[in-house]
């Protein structure tokens, strides 16, 4: 009981952390965000396109044209159907596959909400790529970081040794980055829109994965919900004013 207060502890310390993270993302889009709309960002995005052009050749059209699909609506859904599976019936992760499916689902819609919103033009309409509709924030860089990036999650928590946690996570990683970088590329969207959805999946990322966690826990330990809870809170208290009496007595 003893240990799991102390857990408690420390919990909360991770969920303050995760919350103010999210609370800073949520401002960084705000103010990305009102950029946009201002048309602050023409110049980088110009230059931005204008590097990606650069480099632009037939074998990087194949190499970005393919990664690009695997950030696409189809194709996310087909994979989540089989980790879906995989977690039900063989890992028998009943939180985990819950909070994957409102991870992943719930992606879709808040980048549906956060187009119509902002309702941005494409720099180019392409269907063949997945390039139409609005284009603020990139559907294809939030999916694929909130997609993956609970892969990545998975990965980490599972029992496998180090090298293989790092090598598979290092490379959906840089799979995350390919997949906004060929939005670029392909000119279905703005350097700012990938960024918009990048920022914006790790939010909801961060929400469900700190939820989880939560969930995890209490439902594993022996304290009661309500004492958890007291626990957390007065620990956050403390922690809380404790920084305030450094702030104060600060010269």
């Amino acid at each position: 009981m003893e240990a799991d207060i102390k857990k408690a502890g420390f919990l909360s310390i991770v969920l303050i952390i995760g919350l103010r993270i999210a609370l800073l993302l949520i401002w960084l889009f705000s103010q990305l965000a009102e950029n946009v709309l201002e048309d602050r960002l023409e110049r980088f995005d110009s230059s931005a396109i204008g590097f990606f052009e650069t480099l632009q050749t037939s074998t990087l059209d194949v190499i970005y044209t393919s990664v690009t699909h695997m950030g696409s609506v189809w194709f996310v859904t087909s994979l989540s159907v089989v980790v879906i599976l995989s977690l039900w019936f063989k890992a028998k992760d009943k939180w985990a596959t819950l909070f994957f499916i409102i991870a992943v689902g719930g992606t879709g819609a808040l980048t549906w909400l956060l187009k119509q919103i902002y309702e941005r033009g494409r720099p180019s309409i392409n269907e063949a790529i997945d390039a139409i509709g609005f284009s603020f924030p990139s559907g294809h860089s939030m999916g694929s970081l909130v997609f993956y990036g609970f892969l990545i999650y998975l990965i980490v928590r599972s029992q496998q040794n180090k090298v293989i946690k790092i090598g598979f996570s290092m490379a959906l990683a840089l799979l995350i980055l390919l997949i906004g970088t060929s939005r670029i590329y392909l000119g279905a969207h703005f350097p700012s829109d990938i960024i918009a959805g990048y920022i914006a999946g790790t939010i909801w990322l961060t929400l469900c994965i700190l939820v989880l966690e939560w969930i995890r826990w209490q439902r594993s330990s022996q304290v009661h919900l309500g004492h958890a809870l007291q626990s957390i809170f007065f620990f956050s208290y403390g922690l809380f004013r404790h920084q305030d009496n450094k702030a104060i007595h600060k010269p």
